[in-house]
């Protein structure tokens, strides 16, 4: 805890850090240098290479590989490798078809025909599950020089939005109501139809290294604009005005789809090539939202600073200066009411919370160096895959600390049964997380998605969980043993102290309820943005106020706890160990609730499987949280309570 002269210099210094944080970006890659045909070499490629991604919707969870869909195939597909992030977000990288050099115009190339036939059971399957795939909005994502090719278009009030996505085509209902991206064209108008979008007009924009001293050129923007048009000719497409390739919802004949492209080169030398991700960002109108959310938590923040800096000056001095005055006639009646001789009695259950706390102590600082190399830019968007390997490669190296936390507090409670308080430790909170992750893996198994981790990638998983983390805990908590147990400022009376009739608002629970949301109340904006990114496969990029944030909940979730541990002691109830734990953690609930409303407010998710794996994924971000938060609120009120009772003179 910070002492009372710096909280006022806490939100001056986080401002400088998120400025700090938003200035000094590092891209995750070096830049490429291309060059025309005939001036390339080795520090400078010709060939430009489109790799494409998994496929996803917004009204489904369940991604699939660009192969599934009977798209036109790279004859020399290769995948490059994928670190532990991308495999467990389930991305699936592959070359595509679409093939050109750097500064050389294409005009609408032919990449493949795929002929449905209406008698081919085969072909029908294809065809119905391309269908499927435009009524769910299911949306490519396609990569050049590691960036996405953006759809970029006018949305309300003349902005510019820029999707790091296209859509496979669109659907017009049976009713005549036209679905999603039918709404851009008028020609997309005829009932129970799927209109395909089987052309791209591909615009590459790069900054020339002529002035700038290096060779070549860089890519420093990649744009498309799918249509749908219906090829006369196959082997001689003109891409001209014509039809919108149709697709019957009920199709009595064969149907064949023409895929094709155009390309085109743009010099724009005033973007830099470290800034290139801008155009993505900026279309992004958050920016006002975040700083609302910031100024909102910071005001929260301020209140209950206020509050615990009036406990900590007023109430509290003059209690302890007043006990510390009285004679021994009087102290003896003012121990009775001051619970020094059982406020540090060891908890009922210290085993599970001992546990909890030092699975708490890993997550916390995990979450920290994450956010911290996230906010420096190692983990930037560039960097595919970077922030879930960080996080879990954190989590395993972390066990040391879990184990040492873990065997310190429950050594202090009193416990002797050491060797289930290692392997509950290291087993309980992971096994209850890969039992979840486990069974949603199961369903995207059975459902074909793209995000079903190969089975090698689990026991990679298992391995790093037995191989190194439990080892690891292994040591922490022998070192956690073989410390004394914290010593407590006070003894503990060997009889138990009966607590007085509480009133309602000093009741565990309604205390439990009530200590939640001041800490939920700082992150709900910020956990709209997450779930954004999560489930509606949005970019989040602002990592500089995501670790404001982290910084705000720390502190909320410290001093709301400490403000209901003073009440609750005022009132003379001394169970403060699994209250304040709990107190905080309780904003786990809140966050369920709120996931529970964005999944029926915000998401338009169709299909058991898909709410099922929604709900299984939020029940593992909720068990994370409820350690993170529930380890804040305990060392907080751990540390209070040592800090009041250490200064009172009960001898």
């Amino acid at each position: 805890m910070k002492r009372r002269i710096d909280s006022a210099f806490v939100p001056v210094f986080l401002l400088f850090a998120l400025h700090s944080c938003s200035a000094f970006y590092l891209p995750g890659l070096a830049p490429v240098s291309f060059c025309e045909e005939g001036k390339g070499g080795d520090d400078c490629q010709v060939n430009i290479q489109l790799f494409v991604n998994r496929l996803d919707s917004v009204e489904s969870v369940l991604p699939y590989e660009y192969d599934v869909f009977d798209f036109c195939k790279d004859a020399e597909e290769k995948r490059p490798s994928e670190n532990l992030g991308q495999v467990l977000f389930g991305e699936r990288i592959e070359t595509s078809p679409y093939k050109f050099s750097f500064n050389k115009e294409v005009k609408c190339k032919p990449v493949c025909t795929r002929t449905y036939a209406k008698g081919n059971q085969d072909s029908i399957a294809k065809l119905d599950f391309l269908k499927k795939g435009m009524q769910l909005n299911y949306q490519h994502h396609w990569i050049i020089d590691n960036m996405p090719v953006t759809w970029c278009y006018e949305v309300e009030d003349s902005q510019k939005y820029c999707n790091p996505g296209f859509p496979i085509g669109c659907l017009v209902t049976p009713d005549g109501r036209a679905k999603d991206a039918c709404v851009i064209n008028a020609e997309f108008n005829k009932k129970n139809t799927f209109y395909i979008f089987n052309h791209v007009d591909i615009k590459i924009t790069y900054h020339s290294g002529a002035q700038e001293g290096w060779r070549g050129a860089r890519l420093v923007a990649a744009t498309l604009e799918p249509k749908s048009i219906k090829h006369s000719d196959e082997k001689n497409p003109t891409c001209g005005e014509g039809p919108p390739m149709e697709i019957p919802g009920e199709s009595d004949s064969d149907v064949a789809i023409t895929y094709t492209y155009s390309v085109t080169f743009e010099e724009n030398n005033s973007i830099k090539w470290a800034s290139r991700w801008d155009y993505i960002l900026v279309s992004m109108p958050h920016t006002n939202i975040q700083w609302f959310s910031i100024m909102n938590s910071l005001v929260i923040v301020l209140f209950l600073s206020g509050m615990v800096a009036m406990i900590m000056l007023r109430t509290l001095h003059k209690d302890i200066a007043r006990y510390n005055q009285v004679d021994q006639v009087k102290m003896n009646i003012t121990q009775e009411k001051m619970l020094h001789g059982d406020v540090f009695r060891p908890p009922r259950k210290g085993m599970l919370l001992s546990v909890f706390l030092g699975q708490g102590t890993q997550i916390f600082i995990m979450t920290f160096i994450t956010l911290f190399l996230a906010c420096l830019g190692f983990l930037s968007p560039a960097n595919r895959g970077a922030l879930m390997t960080c996080a879990v490669v954190l989590w395993v190296l972390l066990g040391t600390p879990a184990g040492y936390v873990s065997a310190r507090l429950y050594k202090t409670f009193g416990g002797e049964k050491w060797k289930t308080n290692v392997l509950l430790t290291a087993l309980l909170c992971p096994g209850i997380v890969f039992a979840d992750f486990f069974l949603m893996n199961l369903i995207l198994w059975v459902e074909g998605s793209s995000a079903a981790i190969p089975f090698g990638t689990l026991v990679a998983i298992l391995a790093l969980w037995f191989g190194i983390s439990v080892p690891l805990t292994l040591v922490g908590a022998y070192f956690g043993f073989k410390k004394p147990a914290i010593e407590q400022p006070v003894r503990t009376n060997q009889i138990p102290r009966q607590i007085p009739e509480q009133s309602f608002f000093t009741k565990p629970i309604p205390g439990i309820i009530m200590g939640g949301i001041l800490p939920f109340g700082c992150i709900f904006i910020q956990l709209f943005f997450i779930l954004n990114s999560i489930w509606s496969h949005q970019m989040y990029y602002m990592f500089g106020f995501l670790f404001l944030v982290f910084i705000i909940l720390l502190i909320t979730c410290s001093e709301a706890t400490i403000l209901l541990c003073y009440f609750h002691l005022c009132a003379e109830d001394y169970h403060w160990w699994w209250r304040s734990f709990l107190t905080s953690g309780f904003t786990a609930v809140y966050l369920f609730i709120y996931a529970v409303h964005y999944f029926f407010s915000k998401l338009q998710i169709i299909g058991a499987a898909s709410t099922i794996l929604y709900f299984g994924y939020t029940m593992i971000m909720v068990l994370i949280f409820f350690l993170f938060t529930g380890t804040i609120g305990f060392f907080a009120c751990f540390w209070f309570v040592n800090k009041i009772y250490s200064v009172v003179k009960v001898d």
